[in-house]
């Protein structure tokens, strides 16, 4: 039980947080801004470490069942987590555009956060690391498309048009992930692997989790994610209360849910570089990416025409020259199966000034 208890600290400060904000909520909320806000930082703080115990327990899931349906899996679970928290706190946030800062926010910490730090580090350390290039040439030609589809064309529809074209991106994203689902698990599977010892790259062996029964990883993955929810339904409505009257710009709720959700990504993807796996950081940062756009953007839109919310999906003039750039740079440094610690450097420029256009409120 002790062992437990030591494996598991994080879900069980989850569990005892969730006990603890929803016996003094209103006690919380009556008290002022302030505690609130300190309040939904401390449970924000939770909600990271159960994120992190979901994703070590998917890491278990995926090296039973091996790759590509191993990265599905670690990128599903996080997305899990995003969609959770992102439906819970539209209900308490009226904000029309906390649905794109997030998914915005999402995609620059996947690809200009995590490539762009794992490149960084693995490269001053590595050099070169390879990798499998048709993954990347998949993943970022299909992100491309699915931003273009569901973020950029919205820029320009009128909004006597938008029940329509929400509909239309609802089926078409969900179409369009069963095709890439068929063609990852079936003919071109092969190009989310690489063989290092093949390859003549350095062998590392990664983390080996202690995790032997599958069940037992999904019946614990399933907690942290239940735990998730009911500690984002509190922080949500402390984190209103906290925020009011501090003059934030918009795009921060939605950067703190994007980080939430990658936390886990970033330190499995770090874990990968530093023992010369690109492979695992590519499918992780890119595969989290697509999925971000290709399923949270269907449920958020379901969500919002089931309860008649009106949100805004097209991207602003900076956020769409942002998100250009990065996908034109990710499709010239993704092209020829290395990375190194320049490429690494320029997507870190580019995150940095993602953080800086957020904060000006851009």
């Amino acid at each position: 039980m002790s062992k437990v208890l030591q494996k598991e600290k994080l879900m069980f400060i989850g569990l005892l947080s969730t006990i603890i904000a929803y016996s003094f909520e209103h006690t919380l909320i009556s008290l002022g801004g302030g505690l609130a806000l300190i309040s939904a930082i401390l449970l924000i703080i939770a909600i990271i470490g159960v994120a992190i115990r979901v994703a070590h327990h998917a890491e278990a899931i995926a090296e039973k069942i091996g790759e590509p349906y191993g990265t599905m899996v670690l990128t599903l679970s996080a997305v899990m987590v995003e969609v959770i928290i992102l439906v819970i706190m539209m209900g308490h946030e009226h904000s029309p555009t906390l649905a794109r800062d997030t998914i915005y926010a999402a995609i620059m910490l996947d690809i200009n956060g995590i490539i762009g730090l794992a490149a960084l580090l693995g490269g001053l350390k590595y050099g070169e690391q390879a990798y499998n290039d048709d993954s990347g040439k998949t993943y970022v030609v299909m992100i491309m498309t699915a931003i273009g589809i569901a973020m950029l064309v919205p820029e320009f529809l009128p909004t006597d048009k938008w029940t329509y074209y929400s509909m239309f991106t609802i089926i078409i994203m969900a179409i369009f992930y069963a095709l890439f689902l068929k063609l990852q698990t079936g003919k071109h599977s092969y190009f989310f692997h690489y063989n290092y010892a093949d390859k003549g790259g350095e062998v590392a062996q990664a983390e080996h989790h202690t995790t032997n029964n599958v069940k037992v990883a999904i019946s614990l993955m399933l907690v942290g994610v239940i735990l998730t929810g009911v500690l984002a339904e509190v922080m949500s409505k402390l984190l209103n209360i906290g925020v009011q009257g501090l003059n934030m710009p918009p795009i921060i709720l939605g950067l703190v849910v994007a980080i939430i959700s990658a936390s886990p990504e970033i330190l499995t993807a770090l874990k990968a570089a530093l023992t010369n796996r690109m492979q695992p950081v590519i499918n992780i940062a890119l595969g989290a990416s697509l999925s971000t756009v290709i399923l949270t953007i269907p449920v958020v839109e379901a969500v919002a025409l089931l309860t008649g919310q009106q949100i805004i999906m097209g991207l602003t003039t900076p956020q769409t020259v942002i998100l250009f750039i990065t996908l034109m740079v990710a499709m010239i440094n993704l092209i020829d199966g290395e990375t190194n610690a320049i490429e690494g450097m320029t997507h870190f420029v580019l995150f940095a000034t993602f953080i800086m256009l957020s904060v000006i409120g851009l």
